[in-house]
């Protein structure tokens, strides 16, 4: 189980404290999956990227049930090749930025790719569920997406929701992404916080050469991560989370706890930052 820090603790904290606290990395292992679970709303992240054989999303001895949706729900976003979720024997074929939502009670999720030389690789975000929904693919597609920002302040990007109340049901779970069109750099700016719920932020479709300092801690305390190409920052209730590229790059933004509403967030005058 990974614990995350107070904001006093923060304050007092190294670069590789931080780093250690609020950066998860490793997760896209050829031929396996890999899971963390976290004390940040009991959420799960984890990556999957099956070869020639399919792999199997197992329950982890850090949740003690039979199989890993007993009591949970998962998204699953594909950011690779060509491939499959499978969920309880019925198969939703997953190109790159579509997704499937699968609900509490479903026993058996097997994730696969087309092609070994071309993977899938699976993003996986998972949050106890108190009700069950049902499974569902959103394909990038359909998704409800609105563009956003502008090239004055370095921030045009599309804004995908594909897991979100009025469109695909879940439990608590709230999932998109969000591409910054070429030429933007910033994402979530102006920066706020979620008092009710927290957010993982996966980043993806950087080259090994460029990075993203993103920002964490107390609106008025804030700190910076250095954070490269399929790596996730936790984000508490209590920080914000706003990043700056080096580059255009793309991230998927999920986020749990007791309110599912898009716009209840705290916003953070730009005078305030610190």
């Amino acid at each position: 189980m990974h614990y995350l820090p107070g904001p006093d603790a923060v304050r007092r904290m190294n670069t590789d404290e931080l780093r250690d606290a609020f950066l998860v990395a490793g997760l896209f292992v050829p031929g396996a999956v890999t899971l963390r679970a976290i004390d940040l709303d009991r959420v799960i992240v984890g990556g999957a990227v099956p070869l020639a054989e399919p792999l199997r999303l197992e329950a982890t001895e850090a949740i003690a049930a039979e199989f890993f949706t007993e009591r949970r729900e998962v998204g699953i976003l594909n950011i690779g090749g060509a491939g499959s979720v499978t969920a309880d024997g019925e198969r939703h074929a997953l190109g790159r930025l579509d997704l499937v939502y699968a609900g509490r009670g479903t026993r058996e999720i097997v994730l696969a790719s087309d092609s070994a030389d071309e993977p899938a690789r699976f993003y996986i975000v998972s949050y106890p569920a108190h009700a069950a929904h049902p499974t569902t693919r959103v394909g990038h597609a359909d998704a409800e997406a609105a563009e956003l920002g502008t090239v004055e302040q370095a921030n045009q990007r599309r804004l995908s929701k594909y897991v979100h109340p009025g469109a695909v049901a879940s439990a608590q779970l709230v999932m998109g992404v969000t591409e910054l069109k070429e030429g933007s750099v910033w994402n979530t700016m102006p920066a706020h916080t979620h008092q009710r719920r927290t957010e993982v932020y996966l980043y993806f479709g950087l080259p090994d050469d460029a990075v993203v300092c993103h920002l964490v801690g107390e609106p008025g305390e804030t700190r910076h991560l250095v954070v490269r190409n399929e790596e996730v920052v936790l984000s508490p209730s209590w920080s914000v989370h706003s990043g700056c590229g080096t580059r255009s790059y793309t991230f998927c933004w999920a986020m749990g706890g007791e309110n599912q509403a898009f716009a209840d967030m705290q916003a953070v005058a730009m005078r305030d930052l610190r």
